[in-house]
């Protein structure tokens, strides 16, 4: 299981960091992510990023809209991510 880094709400959305987007050299929001996080929680979006020596990508954050709340998205958040990773 990722575990969260930190949770910061920011304009319209709360960012629920699970990963220092200093450690990447490219973050990506892809298409191919819209389905699991749309199926979770409306107008979620999913940040990638990719290091410089890996051609993996993993998820960096998870947007949710603010109106869900901190703790609601932190969950929502999570099971973003296990839908992805599964």
């Amino acid at each position: 299981m990722t575990e969260i880094q930190s949770v910061e709400t920011e304009d319209e959305y709360i960012h629920v960091r699970f990963r220092d987007p200093d450690n990447y050299e490219t973050i990506r929001t892809p298409d191919w992510a819209n389905e699991p996080a749309e199926s979770v929680s409306e107008g979620a979006e999913v940040r990638t990023g990719q290091t410089e020596d890996n051609d993996d990508w993993e998820v960096q954050s998870v947007l949710i809209k603010k109106n869900v709340g901190e703790e609601k998205a932190k969950e929502q958040a999570k099971e973003i991510v296990d839908k992805i990773q599964s």
